[in-house]
């Protein structure tokens, strides 16, 4: 008896809920222009948004996830615009808010104008961060919209509400620095060869090879949400002297070192490893966090130093007239008659091109250079024919740059760079810059 009376009750209670959350959004049977698919993701969001309770809407949650992840790339980039298009401010509530607090600017009338001001996809971001693995498939969707852009005309707004949110997970006090070596889990060592972007790992052997030897390190931060993904890693070779070819760090015939014995941290390789973190700024932490710990564990450590590509500078020197025809033989770089007519004027034009060439903010137009710079190290070395690969002769002619980090001026190199763009550059370098001119 108690039953037959309460249970219709709670139906009706239900199916009110259900209906005003309907009733927010068109039906999808209204909407011709869009996918179904589409449109019943477009649904399951505007019934999650409209739920107070954010607690009671987890299994809503894990439905839109779960069927954004089985959608084809076109409906992904059609739900996509529309997040972009229609989760915006709620315009109506946004300029009430407005004309309350310009009428009374109290602390009320500000909070609702803080809270008008939001865009709606920002919480429906962080209600879908609920589902199991949420985070790490939000970022996933990120990056399925950097991929998407040029189907997504308002992706700005959607991208920087993404990053917004992204930036405060993915804060330091977050991360996790963890050593990647021969014993961690496959999975892990499988993304190493997977994401790193710098100088390609050909197989496990390869991999072992960086990771495994006593005189190589291999540093990656992991985020607790995503405990198997690393978020960048970094490469460390151990060595005497600073070197200035990728070759004698990378092959396999040479002599390995003890660790004691080590004066130099060479960081030759920091690779991001998410598309959907892009921006997000890990690695000026991710090479202090290293530097400290490689200090504790070897203190006769003397010298932490980079070697780094410079990928923007062929693509530089293809828009200028002072390219050498040279360039254009196929081999030049085994003609002695040849290098030896470029070496002068190409490592001068190199310095120039690190020195002098900058994007529109003012800041070092290479990327590389502008992460290590901006990151307060200095400009130490060039080196001729630094990498003699495919890709290091198509981005930057083989040359290769050594970027040292000096814990005594690297706070002052950050402030210089961006304040007054003053770069802070070895002697030798400025003096082959004066020459290129």
């Amino acid at each position: 008896m108690h039953m037959s009376v309460s249970l219709p009750s709670r139906l009706v209670r239900i199916w009110d809920q259900v209906r005003a959350a309907i009733e927010t959004v068109r039906p999808a049977a209204s909407l011709p222009s869009r996918t179904k698919a589409e449109a019943d993701l477009i649904t399951l969001c505007e019934m999650l948004l409209a739920r107070r309770d954010e607690n009671a809407g987890l299994k809503l949650v894990a439905e839109i996830l779960d069927r954004y992840a089985l959608s084809s790339e076109e409906e992904r980039a059609s739900f996509l615009n529309a997040l972009a298009d229609r989760f915006g401010p709620d315009e109506e509530r946004l300029q009430k808010a407005i004309a309350a607090y310009q009428a009374s600017p109290d602390e009320v009338a500000y909070g609702e104008l803080q809270a008008a001001v939001e865009p709606r996809r920002q919480r429906l971001i962080r209600l879908l961060n609920f589902a199991p693995h949420g985070t790490f498939k939000l970022v996933q969707m990120r990056a399925d919209a950097i991929k998407l852009r040029a189907k997504i005309p308002k992706f700005g707004g959607l991208d920087s509400d993404f990053a917004h949110i992204l930036r405060s997970w993915f804060n330091r006090g977050f991360l996790e620095l963890r050593q990647v070596d021969w014993h961690s889990p496959a999975q892990v060592l499988a993304k190493i060869i997977q994401y790193e972007a710098v100088h390609d790992i050909k197989d496990w052997s390869d991999l072992q090879s960086r990771i495994d030897p006593t005189d190589r390190r291999c540093f990656a931060f992991f985020h607790p949400q995503m405990p198997d993904e690393p978020l960048i890693f970094i490469e460390v070779a151990l060595t005497t002297e600073v070197p200035a070819a990728i070759e004698s760090v990378l092959t396999s015939k040479r002599r390995v070192l003890r660790p004691e014995d080590a004066r130099t941290a060479v960081f030759y390789s920091i690779s991001n490893c998410n598309v959907g973190l892009r921006g997000i700024p890990f690695g000026n932490f991710l090479i202090k966090q290293v530097v400290e710990v490689l200090r504790e564990e070897l203190p006769a450590l003397e010298t932490f130093v980079t070697l780094s590509p410079v990928p923007g500078f062929a693509a530089w020197l293809a828009r200028s007239p002072e390219k050498p025809i040279e360039l254009d033989s196929p081999r030049w770089q085994d003609s002695p008659t040849a290098t030896d007519t470029l070496r002068p004027k190409l490592m001068a034009t190199v310095a120039r091109y690190l020195l002098e060439a900058k994007d529109e903010a003012g800041l070092p137009l290479d990327p590389v250079g502008r992460f290590h710079l901006g990151n307060g190290a200095r400009l130490n070395r060039i080196n001729w024919l630094g990498d003699v690969s495919p890709r290091g002769l198509k981005q930057a002619h083989g040359f290769m740059v050594n970027y040292l980090y000096d814990l005594k001026s690297i706070e002052a190199n950050q402030e210089a760079i961006a304040v007054k763009g003053t770069i802070d550059a070895a002697p030798a370098v400025r003096d082959l810059a004066k020459r290129g001119k």
